[in-house]
């Protein structure tokens, strides 16, 4: 019985072919089993590649790439893995297993290089994950694409069997293990776990997906190790492909100011799209987002009226409407004519096939006119900021927009919702949430809320109050104005995806620290042993009566500690700068 182990340092695949051609996978992470054997292949409309299968032969080489994004949790990055190449044939058809191990994971994909089209009709890929492991799922709506849904946190064997979204998280004994899909384009569809009680089976959105031969799916991944090395993983970037796009100059991330939250019918108003030009001009924000309901009378004013003052805009769009190549030319291409930064385009909806087909070409139609473009209301990115370096964030989150303010409304989420998006959603790639609502119906504090702008990464930042709720709060406003939208390093000190995080990220030679939690008040001790030696300028931004954020600088030495108390559901928010003799 022909079996195979695939290893890179701690990390192992074990591969078997049974005695029945049926392939299974198991992945241990420092000897232990962090995901059972689980069924691997696909049924194609002329061939069950799920059974009956004949090892043909492997091949084997080294994968090293050094590359660059522009946005993310780091903008260098440095991928090795060892690449096993798996042919097998039932009958005269073959299957192709491509195996990563390294990089922080293992990933696989299917090639079905055949002669004409290959149409596949289900995927049986499977995880089975230990029945007592720790689980955080997102329940996955039922015919739609929607990520807008709150974490369940779990066990495996208490999970309900729906679907679920990716990323899935876990926890075996001392390994987490987060569950995605990497590189995926209109070649295949999205797909999702669908729970049987016993493992998470891929799920695919369509009847059936095809393509040319050689079909090759995207790559099914899972991120192994502490927590964190799953939340400073680049590994579903780095099994994207290359950039497509040569001249990246054009493309400059930052902080956006977003009259929509907080006054949705300034979105009609010249007048008031200019206040908000003015105000993200007086503290440094590089953008503001004209959202749904601007004229196209009035824009290209408002687009040189903020040019004069160094403000780039966004404009909005329904997907529908650039949905076409002359739609392409007619709009896309008179925006740019206007001097359009970049383009928000919503209501996606859909994790199918030809919604891929969409993607592909809007992606190819924005880096042609050198438009940044932001996704809403669909699906997650899956390495995308690598391929297409003017994608600059992606919702699939459920974001402050959910939290506008109403007499007599509650808090939606718990604060473990966020902590959970930073251990899962945000893992995935940049995430549009829209943080810093301060007037928001929220259940942080709003040190908490605060530190979003570092938690939460995203290569556009959309700061959605209202300019008098940023006013109010000057402190919080110092730290907006110059906190980064892109990292040089990040690192987590310390954290759970329901009790607390502790973040770290690196622009430049500033650090800035982000922390909260959910629950009781406490003390979190900040290590700083990841910082030179010397001293450093602390300015830490913290929680204050009646609501409000208290500023102050201390300084600290490399190699230290700060104790700060923290309220219940409480955060702050630390910029550090090395002091100079």
């Amino acid at each position: 019985m022909p079996n195979w182990t695939l290893s890179d340092g701690d990390l192992e695949a074990a591969l078997d072919l049974s005695p029945e051609g049926e392939l299974t996978l198991e992945l241990r992470h420092a000897g232990k089993t962090v995901v059972e054997p689980s069924r691997l292949g696909l049924r194609t409309a002329h061939a069950d590649l799920t059974t009956g299968l004949e090892f043909l032969g492997l091949s084997e080489r080294r994968v090293e790439e050094s590359y660059r994004t522009v946005i993310g949790k780091r903008r260098e990055h440095r991928y090795e893995a060892g690449e096993w190449t798996l042919s097998f044939a039932r009958g005269g058809d073959r299957l192709d297993l491509l195996v990563r191990v390294g990089g922080g994971g293992v990933a696989y994909r299917y090639v079905v290089p055949w002669s004409g089209p290959v149409t596949v009709i289900d995927e049986i890929s499977e995880y089975v994950v230990p029945g007592d492991a720790r689980a955080v799922l997102l329940p996955y709506e039922n015919g739609r694409c929607d990520y807008e849904e709150i974490h369940r946190h779990t066990t495996v064997g208490a999970a309900e069997p729906i679907l679920y979204g990716y990323p899935s998280l876990f926890q075996t004994g001392a390994a987490w293990l987060l569950i995605t899909e990497s590189d995926l384009d209109s070649g295949y569809a999205g797909s999702r776990l669908r729970f049987d009680g016993r493992a998470f089976r891929l799920d695919l959105p369509d009847p059936y997906v095809t393509a040319a031969s050689p079909l090759v799916t995207p790559w099914r991944t899972a991120i192994v190790g502490d927590l964190a090395a799953i939340v400073e993983s680049d590994l579903v970037t780095s099994l994207a492909p290359p950039s497509r796009v040569e001249d990246t100059s054009w493309i400059k991330p930052g902080a956006a100011a977003w009259s929509w939250w907080s006054d949705g019918p300034s979105t009609r108003d010249l007048d008031a799209q200019k206040h908000w030009v003015d105000f993200a001009a007086e503290h440094g924000w590089p953008y503001v987002l004209a959202d749904a309901g601007w004229n196209k009378e009035w824009m290209p004013e408002l687009i040189a009226y903020a040019r004069d003052r160094g403000v780039g805009v966004w404009l909005w769009s329904h997907w529908q409407h650039v949905d076409t190549e002359l739609e392409h030319r007619e709009k896309l291409a008179l925006w740019k004519e206007w001097g359009a930064a970049g383009v928000k385009i919503d209501f996606t909806e859909s994790d199918g096939q030809d919604r891929m087909r969409w993607f592909d070409a809007i992606l190819a139609a924005t880096a042609r006119l050198k438009l940044m473009v932001v996704f809403h209301g669909g699906t997650i990115p899956r390495g995308t900021e690598r391929t297409w370096p003017q994608f600059m964030t992606a919702e699939a989150v459920k974001g402050a927009e959910w939290l506008k303010p109403k007499p007599g409304k509650e808090p939606l989420y718990p604060a473990t919702h966020y902590l959970s998006l930073a251990f899962t959603r945000n893992v995935q790639g940049p995430m549009d949430f829209t943080p810093c609502t301060f007037t928001g119906v929220r259940a942080i504090s709003a040190g908490f809320e605060l530190a979003l702008s570092v938690i939460f990464e995203s290569g556009i930042q959309h700061f959605a109050d209202s300019i008098e709720a940023y006013q109010a709060r000057p402190e919080a406003l110092r730290l907006l104005s110059a906190v980064p939208t892109a990292w040089d390093d990040t690192r987590l000190l310390s954290g759970d995806p329901a009790d607390h995080i502790l973040l770290a990220r690196r622009s430049g030679a500033d650090w800035y620290i982000a922390a909260g939690v959910s629950g009781e008040a406490r003390t979190l001790t900040v290590p700083l042993g990841f910082l030179g030696q010397g001293e450093w300028a602390a300015e830490i931004y913290r929680d204050a009566p009646g609501d409000a954020i208290a500023a102050e600088t201390v300084t600290v030495s490399g190699g230290g500690e700060l104790d700060l108390a923290v309220p219940s559901n409480g955060g702050f928010t630390l910029h550090l700068r090395r002091q100079t003799p």
